[in-house]
């Protein structure tokens, strides 16, 4: 059966069309006019490398089986999809025309995924550990969540490391740490039907006899793609300096001790709240594949490149391991210096 997917987002989203364009599912991408125009054009390329390669190889959407089209927010429909995907960065959700999308979203029921660092609210709301009360004000604009029924929105952990080279057209994306989607299942049966079954699919695909990396894995525990949080405290966030930002690379290694000790309190705040220790990547596990990352987090870029926000995954999980007593001096310290950061450039752009 072929499925019809809105993916809200076409840089980062364009890797999860691909793989599902691949699999023969039908994709529309949600983006600005000029990159909609170019995608309805000239298609999507990702770069991405296969086990036995040397080289990225590059996949256009016009060769796949799937269907693939870009629309704007305004011109999208919330009918006639079986899945929305949310792979926008969350202070992006805050637009007017995104927010008048999400609420056609919300009132058309589609079940949706979501494909961000930061966990949407409806996501935080089907676990009972959590006081989303005080999570919110780690969120730019947390009403824009209110219309969603938690029941129909799930999560997927953003591993892969992919971004869009410096000077290409913005329908081109390439995949730096082919590592794999994981999702939490939804909470209906009928909805885990199609994850799972779009799971399979992708699974399946080969390219010249291989496997394409990047795969979709769906996970019954919901604190799976919080896996992703020791990650993005330990590397990402710490990639932002008092001065110029410095690689994730350099951010764990240059003080491997407290980016364990980090990492650690980070992942005890996931275990307090429900998770297990298999939901989690071991320290040891994430410090080798961040030895690849040799440039600075997207957050951190963002902020150099004065951003008057960003995603706060930082503050979200301070907030929630405050909840529970479980603090750390560096993750205070880094929440803090984002805050600084953000505020100046709050100044400079009024």
């Amino acid at each position: 059966m072929a499925y019809r997917i809105l993916v809200l987002g076409a840089s980062y989203g364009s890797l999860f069309a691909t793989k599902n364009l691949m699999a023969g599912h039908d994709v529309t991408l949600v983006c600005r006019a000029a990159t909609a125009d170019l995608i309805n054009l000239a298609g999507t390329q990702v770069r991405i490398k296969l086990k036995n390669d040397d080289q990225h190889r590059t996949i256009h959407s016009a060769t796949l089986p799937g269907k693939l089209d870009a629309r704007t927010p305004e011109d999208a429909v919330a009918t006639g999809y079986d899945l929305v995907v949310l792979a926008m960065q969350e202070p992006q959700y805050m637009h007017h025309t995104i927010r008048m999308l999400l609420a056609r979203i919300a009132a058309a029921r589609v079940p949706c995924l979501s494909l961000m660092n930061m966990p949407p609210l409806p996501y935080l709301k089907r676990i009972a550990s959590i006081d989303t009360g005080a999570a919110e004000a780690a969120f730019s604009k947390c009403s824009v969540w209110d219309r969603f029924d938690p029941q129909l929105m799930t999560l997927c952990s953003p591993d892969p490391q992919a971004a869009r080279p410096i000077d290409e057209p913005a329908n081109v994306l390439q995949v730096n740490l082919a590592t794999n989607f994981k999702a939490a299942a939804f909470a209906s049966p009928v909805h885990n039907v199609m994850l799972n079954a779009l799971a399979a699919d992708i699974d399946a695909v080969r390219l010249d006899g291989q496997d394409v990396p990047v795969n979709l894995r769906v996970h019954d525990s919901l604190f799976v793609p919080f896996a992703k949080w020791p990650m993005l405290l330990t590397g990402n966030y710490r990639c932002i300096t008092p001065g110029a930002p410095i690689s994730i690379r350099d951010a764990v290694h240059r003080d491997l001790d407290l980016s364990r000790a980090v990492y650690e309190t980070v992942s005890s705040i996931v275990l307090r709240i429900g998770g297990r220790a298999d939901d989690l990547v071991p320290f040891d596990k994430y410090a080798a594949a961040a030895e690849r990352l040799v440039n600075p987090s997207s957050a951190a870029r963002a902020i150099a490149a004065g951003a008057p926000m960003v995603e706060r995954v930082d503050r979200l999980v301070q907030a929630i391991g405050q909840q529970h007593g479980i603090t750390h001096p560096a993750i205070d310290m880094a929440v803090s210096l984002v805050n600084a950061k953000i505020s100046r450039n709050r100044l400079c752009a009024a």
